[in-house]
């Protein structure tokens, strides 16, 4: 591996983000999710309520994609968003059947996080874990 250049390198990123993506996306099937759906439930899980601002800034995605990624949420039974103080920003938070079911979705997403790391021996994964936190652009 001499002359590892950059571009090699994000490349390879990128095809694992892919194939990581599509994975996810396919255990995430049968609960009627997609990836990024998957996302903002993760969040939600993490820090309930919040606003669609702190989803889109955690996250890095425009704030437009959150709105739609919601609305399909909201339709399907996972999330409701409620008037905030500033009737301006809605604050979001998991149904009880999203909050019934999560446990469930969690455990196929712990699945595939064993499934994907599974050739990573626990150090290799803490070096993994470090150099990607060296990839993540600083607020």
């Amino acid at each position: 591996m001499e002359n590892l250049e950059s571009k090699d390198i994000l490349h390879l990123y990128n095809q694992n983000y892919r194939y990581f993506n599509k994975e996810m996306n396919q255990r995430l099937r049968k609960y009627d999710l997609y990836a990024s759906q998957w996302a903002i439930l993760f969040c939600l899980d993490q820090a309930e309520p919040t606003t669609q601002t702190s989803i889109w800034k955690y996250l890095n995605i425009e704030a437009p994609t959150v709105t739609r990624t919601l609305s399909r949420l909201e339709k399907n039974g996972w999330v409701e968003r409620i008037p905030g103080e500033d009737k301006r920003e809605k604050m979001i938070y998991l149904t009880e059947e999203a909050k019934a079911l999560l446990p469930t979705v969690k455990r196929t997403m712990k699945e595939f996080d064993d499934d994907m790391l599974h050739s990573l021996n626990q150090e290799e994964r803490k070096l993994l874990y470090q150099l990607l936190s060296k990839l993540t652009p600083e607020e």
